[in-house]
């Protein structure tokens, strides 16, 4: 049964997405660029952290009866996970790139939107996944860590969101209107891990691929995305200590609460 710990857990990354639309409403342009550097270096050490604590060992050890080939499961949904974001990022341009040229025209600010709108769909899954997992009792899948995972996608929501409420402000809608368009574009990360949970039944068997294709999404964003962005500019170091910082946090915490 699906409990407030659950609910609680699934809505952590849409709050990401509505947090950083907020910031039309207290922001004249976007976030600082050692704050935005500090934010995606911190969530980029977060999911790397539970992308390997919290979903692809949880997964190789639920195919320990496979023997050797215990990694299978692990390797094959990983892979999944990382074509299947390279296919989006093929069919949709990367959130980086529709933000760069946001500026241009109406029909550029709508790609934007779906762009982010898209990436937030797996995403959403991941965190479904490991909660399915919680709630099936299956070994290995903690409270901290799903909780842990949730924190992190949605520290890295926190700029998605403002690149879509700012610059809809700028063309001339109210800050009302361009608050709630940052918002929609996060509503399908709960709906769709919601949707995941739904599917329970179905999931738990295959629950080590799924784990697995969650962490592969998770390092594809990170590697394609995050990482570009946390250390460009001067000084580049401050993206790589709070890379750190989330890293061992992630680490103590899916240890400690597990």
């Amino acid at each position: 049964m699906i409990n407030t710990d659950v609910i609680f857990g699934l809505m952590i990354p849409f709050a990401g997405t509505a947090l950083g639309a907020a910031a039309v409403f207290f922001m004249k342009r976007r976030f600082s660029e050692n704050l935005s550097r500090a934010l995606t270096g911190f969530a980029a050490g977060v999911m790397i952290a539970a992308s390997v604590w919290s979903l692809i060992i949880p997964a190789i050890e639920q195919s320990e009866h496979m023997g050797r080939l215990s990694f299978l499961s692990a390797f094959i949904g990983f892979w999944l996970g990382i074509l299947f974001l390279y296919l989006l990022d093929r069919v949709i341009p990367i959130v980086k790139q529709a933000s760069a040229s946001a500026e241009k025209d109406a029909g550029t600010r709508a790609l934007m939107v779906m762009a982010v709108t898209l990436h937030n769909i797996p995403e959403g899954m991941a965190v479904g996944v490991i909660y399915a997992g919680l709630l099936a009792g299956t070994e290995n899948v903690t409270l901290g860590g799903a909780l842990a995972l949730a924190i992190g996608i949605a520290i890295q929501n926190l700029p998605e969101g403002a690149i879509i409420s700012m610059p809809l402000h700028a063309e001339g809608r109210s800050k009302s209107n361009a608050f709630l368009c940052g918002v929609l574009s996060g509503a399908v990360e709960p709906i769709f891990g919601a949707l995941t949970l739904l599917c329970a039944a179905l999931i738990v068997p295959a629950m080590p691929y799924l784990l697995s294709f969650a962490a592969g999404a998770m390092v594809y964003v990170v590697v394609e995305e995050l990482i570009p962005e946390m250390t460009q500019g001067k000084p580049s170091h401050i993206g790589v200590m709070f890379f750190a910082v989330g890293f061992t946090l992630m680490m103590s915490l899916d240890v400690a609460l597990g």
